[in-house]
């Protein structure tokens, strides 16, 4: 039996993610924040520093908690944000995103660069279409 050699598809991030990420910075209101996801409709907002690298997400599970919990809406961001989110880098392969976010049960994983700095962001719903569209050419 010939032995057949296994073909990987070097999709990486960079190919899959989206550019244009809606940021905010820690002091910024959740309202404010809220206003930013609904108008963008995303599911998250990065917060970044000044240099522009990613200390934290809201995500709309924090949303959740601030409405559970009657947070006034001028609580700064850093109160409830995710801090030191999980991030990938832009030249990870797709399927090591898909992996990172199965197993620590993440929806929103923010892209950086090799110095660290925010360059886009891979969410749950972009792996779907990847995959979705992968099968459609698979038929």
């Amino acid at each position: 039996m010939p032995l057949v050699k296994k073909r990987e598809l070097p999709l990486r991030v960079s190919d899959i993610m989206v550019k244009n990420v809606i940021t905010a910075k820690e002091n910024e209101k959740i309202r404010d924040i809220a206003i930013k996801m609904y108008e963008n409709k995303v599911g998250s907002v990065v917060i970044i520093d000044d240099e522009g690298k990613p200390i934290g997400i809201v995500t709309e599970r924090d949303m959740v908690y601030v409405l559970a919990r009657a947070l006034p809406p001028d609580t700064p961001a850093w109160m409830v944000m995710t801090e030191n989110p999980v991030v990938i880098n832009e030249n990870a392969l797709v399927i090591e995103a898909m992996d990172k976010m199965r197993e620590l049960n993440i929806r929103h994983l923010p892209v950086v660069d090799q110095s660290g700095k925010l360059v886009g962001m891979v969410s749950f719903r972009d792996i779907v279409d990847f995959t979705a569209t992968l099968l459609s050419i698979l038929r």
